[in-house]
């Protein structure tokens, strides 16, 4: 296992495991970092197993923390497939803030965090980003900066609520050549994308745009999506 990087970091026991998986999460460490950007400071908590086959960098909604269970199951579904896993509170929840702003900075602080992060963890791992909600659309709008492979959108808000006329369809647009594949509820009352522009789109029947239910079906999803990463 390898020691935390020589960053400002701190151990953290690992989180336990949210019990939606069939096949067991390997041996792993954890650890928390902080990361400056040029919109103030970034938290991740990083999960690490083994012989790491890809790095997944995942955060959180506008209002959210990182420790949601959609979240921590999309966590431990990566993990079992070998994924290094960094799950990260954005510099504005890190301030107290609610919500994210302006996209241009939002996007800048990911870029530059996700550069500080692939550096520690592994450059010649294949990256995989991703995020619940607002952290989907800037997951998406920084894949082709970044040279993300592959996009995991939960969530993923397609327009305002009530306002269809309003769609965010370029930003899910934006993530190509990334694969991307989007879980949503099926009640969401943001809208649910197009099947024809994502590589999957899974709808959880009944579910809004917080899930209070559907988690096997979210690591079902994702799990043989994460294991093709292994090669």
């Amino acid at each position: 296992m390898p020691d935390p990087p020589g960053r400002n970091h701190w151990r953290a026991p690992p989180a336990a495991p949210v019990g939606d998986l069939d096949e067991p999460i390997p041996d792993w460490i954890g650890w928390g970092v902080r990361i400056e950007t040029s919109a103030g400071p970034a938290e991740a908590q990083i999960d690490h197993p083994d012989d790491p086959a890809f790095l997944l960098v995942f955060t959180h909604g506008a209002g959210g923390g990182v420790d949601s269970r959609d979240i921590l199951t999309v966590r431990d579904t990566a993990l079992a497939a070998g994924g290094v896993v960094a799950r990260v509170l954005q510099p504005y929840r890190v301030a107290g803030r609610r919500a994210p702003g302006k996209p241009e900075p939002q996007d800048r602080a990911w870029v530059e965090l996700v550069g500080a992060l692939r550096s520690d963890l592994g450059p010649e791992l294949p990256l995989i980003q991703g995020g619940r909600s607002n952290g989907a659309r800037v997951a998406c709008r920084t894949a082709g900066e970044l040279g993300a492979r592959g996009i995991v959108a939960v969530s993923f808000p397609l327009h305002p609520p009530g306002k269809p006329e309003k769609s965010r369809r370029d930003e899910l647009l934006a993530a190509a050549p990334a694969e991307v594949v989007v879980i949503n509820g099926g009640s969401d009352p943001f809208g649910v994308p197009d099947p024809a522009d994502a590589a999957e789109v899974r709808v959880i029947a009944g579910q809004p745009h917080s899930f209070a239910k559907g988690f096997e079906t979210i690591a079902e999803t994702l799990a043989p999506w994460f294991r093709c990463w292994r090669h």
